[in-house]
């Protein structure tokens, strides 16, 4: 349940008539949530189709955009908080939307997998204009360009084509977290729609971390951990893990009809522009870079940046397509509050699942379009031993700063070298802090390597919640029960204590 929801009385309903090829888009202040219904007509949100008569229900400071093709229907259900009716701070129909040209790039899309297909199959080939090689996507653009919605789109609309199509999702932004936690870059394949229901699950839930209600719980995505907000704190472990989930994505996706399916790859803003985002044009090139080698992209979807696709088109014009498309109108722009706001309703998600009350009198509640039942966790507050975990931190984070070296001395270690924390010494920064839990290494393997813990997926993520130094032992808040001794953990700068 929302922090600060209170439940009163039943409140009214209000109808909104949309016509064809227009949008209601709405944004949900803190503490309310939302309930749209569709009456009549077709309609759909980022991409995946509403179901006649259910009513969706939205909350933690969602915003979204209901759309229609030929025109409907919907029913709004705002929340009462506090005794005073909260309808949506924004809300508003648009007739100016990009959608017409989204769609004109999933069919393009479309026609590439289709004829990946033909060709895997030898069947006779449609069209020898179209490559026959599945499309694989990099979907760059600058903050607050809607990068996330046009991933959304495409992907929904290629599962919504009944071919059977499951197109992985690849996030490599670490200050959105994609199905993790914050700080994770992660990888899925997807073969239902995208639920949109809330801030904390933009691209809907796992097996991993939520019940097995829902049908998008199927994903089991690749995690890897960056562990902070931006790609400037460590570029080179940046490039060193998208490189690591490219591969794992290609050695785990043999199976060539599924491989038709394509990938489509959402970026953070600091790849768009060295304006602001701390990085230097070379190196935001080279992370660039190092998502068209690693899942060996073949198509640049640039949002509304002009600069940028020239940029794109001299670097890569020669061998990959370049493409520039609307941003939407109704894209927000995003304050750091908020975004701190939506990283604590994503860790709380992740530990006590997705939980949002519907307006009260509202029938049938649905998050996307499944029950609202047994949605919530029971995490475990464990205590074990320093001696069951080893926790490291990487690189830069672990060290002291240039200026306070001793004069003419340099750095023994490097940005990406594994530095063990001992949480009995003081410093150790763990109290409320995000801990991925690594995969074991590979047994097989004889040789074992200082940045090893660099190339292990991630598990699971706890929180060190309290250290009893002189017992050597901490206490841990963990999704699941289960033993950790003998596991391996990374810390980063996330932190998150319950309010």
């Amino acid at each position: 349940m929302e922090s600060g929801q209170s439940t009163v009385a039943a409140v009214p309903t209000k109808e909104w008539v949309l016509e064809p090829e227009t949008e209601y888009r709405f944004e949900l202040d803190p503490g309310t949530s939302l309930a749209v219904k569709l009456i009549r007509g077709q309609a759909e949100i980022f991409g995946t189709e509403l179901v006649d008569g259910k009513a969706y229900v939205f909350g933690q400071e969602c915003k979204a955009a209901v759309f229609t093709w030929q025109g409907c229907t919907i029913e709004m259900s705002p929340i009462l908080s506090l005794c005073t009716l909260r309808c949506p701070s924004t809300e508003y129909v648009s007739e100016e939307t990009p959608m017409a040209a989204y769609a004109n790039v999933h069919t393009a899309l479309e026609q590439r997998r289709v004829r990946a297909l033909q060709a895997i199959r030898g069947s006779p080939i449609s069209d020898d204009s179209v490559p026959a090689e599945p499309p694989r996507v990099l979907v760059l653009g600058p903050a607050n360009s809607g990068k996330t919605t046009v991933c959304k789109i495409l992907t929904n609309y290629a599962v919504r084509t009944g071919q059977g199509w499951s197109p992985i999702l690849v996030n490599v932004d670490p200050n959105e977290g994609g199905w993790a936690v914050p700080g994770a870059i992660s990888a899925a394949s997807v073969n239902t729609p995208i639920v949109t229901s809330s801030t904390a699950n933009t691209l809907g839930s796992v097996a991993t971390s939520a019940p097995v209600t829902l049908s998008s719980n199927a994903l089991l995505p690749l995690f890897y951990w960056y562990g902070h907000k931006e790609a400037k704190r460590n570029p080179l472990l940046m490039d060193r893990l998208i490189r690591n989930l490219g591969q794992n994505v290609q050695d785990r996706n043999e199976d060539p009809e599924a491989v038709s399916s394509g990938l489509i790859v959402d970026t953070p803003a600091a790849f768009a522009s060295s304006t602001g985002s701390g990085l230097k044009d070379d190196q935001r090139q080279v992370l660039i870079k190092a998502c068209v080698d690693a899942f060996n992209i073949n198509i640049i979807l640039v949002i509304g940046h002009e600069k940028l696709t020239i940029e794109m088109q001299r670097i890569f014009g020669g061998r990959i397509n370049v493409v520039k498309i609307p941003k939407s109108g109704g894209v927000v722009e995003l304050d750091h509050s908020y975004r701190e706001r939506v990283h604590g309703y994503q860790l709380h998600t992740y530990m006590y699942g997705l939980r949002i009350e519907p307006p009260l009198g509202v029938s049938d509640a649905t998050l996307g379009g499944e029950p609202i039942t047994d949605l919530t966790l029971a995490p475990s507050s464990l205590q074990i031993s320093f001696e069951d975990l080893a926790i490291f931190r990487i690189g830069e984070e672990a060290m002291a700063p240039q200026s306070a070296l001793p004069i003419g001395a340099t750095r023994a270690l490097s940005e990406m070298q594994p530095v063990a924390v001992d949480p009995a010494k003081g410093g150790s920064r763990l109290i409320n802090s995000i801990l991925a839990l690594l995969a074991p290494p590979n047994p097989d393997e004889a040789e074992r390597y200082d940045e090893e813990v660099l190339d292990l997926t991630v598990v699971g993520f706890i929180v060190v919640t309290a250290l009893d130094i002189p017992s050597r032992k901490m206490t841990i808040l963990s999704p699941n029960q289960g033993s950790l001794a003998g596991r391996t953990a990374i810390v980063g700068s996330f932190e998150w204590s319950e309010q």
